[in-house]
């Protein structure tokens, strides 16, 4: 295909080179001579492995050629890449200058083109900005449509600096956000011979992706040399804590806890998290991520409150009170914290728990249910249809299969329903559906 590459800084120089070995005619697109001179003589314009053969080879093909004017890349191609920097203001917001700028030229450039034309979006960018930037400038300097003239996605890449060309052709997954299909069937016969999933989503959804990935190799890192310091600070060997850490496939490195619910609780998370941060702060080891996990925690739970007491409504049932499905146990469960809260804003409050059976509670969590909590022992209901029937906001914290039938089943268009737990085909639900933080 005809591509045109609109940066030539890491994403943009790899990706030219790594297109033209893989046949396609580009064009790579940059305000600084100097880079373009370097690549036209097959020289590289940055420091990384493989780079000099790649960038030398593909000026020997005849297939790479390079411009500092915008019209001819695009008037040369039928797929532009936009790959310029997005740095960070003194604030911690992005410029987008850059993106801008780019964007007009682009679409000055389209006035006078009749064919169609495939804008990609890869800079990094905040969820938004590929609908309510870039497209609304390409199209009003244009004079065309986007989903009509011309197509716009966004394409995540995960290129690494130091290892660029190997994550390029061995990348975790392929992801194109668009509202059209023509732009990602075009970007499935560049990408698509890669060995791995070709996936497509919405924009905001790709935009974000991008964004939450980077932020998670941020959190791994600083985890890991907090665990590390704390260790250090007992003479324990970091480096074998955290290598046995990763030997666990089913629940550290996995997709275990990692889809949006409520709060953790029970009897192991907050005592252990409480305890290995006051073991640094014993041994005068400063961990602000780890020290940030409760105060955080607690904030989930704050909105779930929130959202209740905003909706105005007073009558509130409560499906769920341990701290998750299967079992009966009450302590440091965020859903006992819900209830306190609703019982404290003098909210007519009734619950159900299939596993928390008051008559039947022994050891732990009866003396925890006659010592901290036993004015709740009052509210509780001896089904989910009597809760559900006699409240006007729903709040589910459990999500066994029986009762999100009967959730969907007895809930009216009415009354709110707070979920807590994802329920499946909440769309169908008849109620004000919310999610807790979905």
């Amino acid at each position: 295909m005809k591509i045109s590459i609109f940066g030539m800084g890491y994403v943009g120089a790899v990706s030219a080179g790594c297109l033209a070995r893989d046949g396609h005619e580009v064009t790579g697109c940059d305000i600084d001579q100097g880079k373009l001179d370097l690549m036209k003589s097959g020289k590289t314009p940055i420091i990384e492995e493989g780079m000099v053969e790649l960038i030398e080879g593909a000026a020997k093909s005849g297939r790479l050629h390079v411009t500092t004017v915008a019209q001819e890349a695009v008037n040369a191609s039928d797929v532009s890449l936009i790959c310029v920097g997005t740095p960070s203001m003194r604030g911690g917001g992005q410029d987008l200058s850059a993106v801008k700028r780019l964007s007009e030229q682009l679409g000055q450039a389209m006035k006078n083109k009749a064919s169609y034309h495939t804008f990609v979006v890869r800079s990094t960018v905040l969820p938004g900005t590929t609908r309510n930037v870039v497209t609304p400038i390409l199209e009003e300097h244009s004079g065309k449509k986007a989903g009509v003239d011309f197509g716009v996605c966004f394409q995540p890449e995960f290129l690494r600096e130091g290892s660029s060309i190997k994550d390029y052709d061995k990348p975790p997954f392929t992801v194109v956000g668009t509202d059209d299909d023509r732009p990602a069937e075009v970007l499935r016969q560049i990408f698509g011979h890669l060995p791995c999933e070709f996936v497509t989503t919405g924009l905001e959804a790709a935009e974000m992706l991008k964004m939450t990935c980077n932020t998670f190799h941020a959190l791994k890192i600083t985890f890991a040399n907090e665990v590390g310091r704390v260790s250090q600070s007992l003479g324990v060997d970091s480096q074998e804590v955290m290598r046995l850490v990763c030997m666990d496939k089913h629940l550290n490195i996995s997709t275990a806890y990692m889809r949006p619910g409520f709060a953790f609780g029970g009897s192991c998370l907050p005592k252990d998290v409480r305890a290995l941060t006051n073991l640094a702060k014993r041994n005068d080891v400063q961990v602000p991520m780890l020290d940030g996990l409760m105060p955080s925690n607690r904030v989930h739970v704050d909105h779930a409150i929130e959202a209740v007491l905003q909706s105005g409504k007073r009558k509130v049932g409560m499906i769920g009170l341990s701290f998750k499905s299967g079992t009966d146990d009450l302590r440091e469960s965020p859903l006992v914290t819900l209830a306190e809260a609703f019982i404290g804003k003098g909210l007519e409050l009734s619950i159900y728990d299939p596993e928390v059976n008051i008559a039947r509670l022994v050891g732990a969590n009866k003396r925890y249910i006659e010592e901290s909590i036993p004015h709740i022992s009052s509210l509780m209901r001896g089904s989910a249809q009597d809760v559900i029937q006699g409240a006007e906001v729903v709040v589910v914290g459990l999500g066994d299969k029986h009762l999100m039938e009967i959730v969907h089943t007895l809930v009216t268009e009415d009354q709110m329903v707070l979920d807590l737990v994802d329920i499946p085909d909440h769309h169908k639900l008849k109620g004000d559906y919310r999610g807790v933080c979905w």
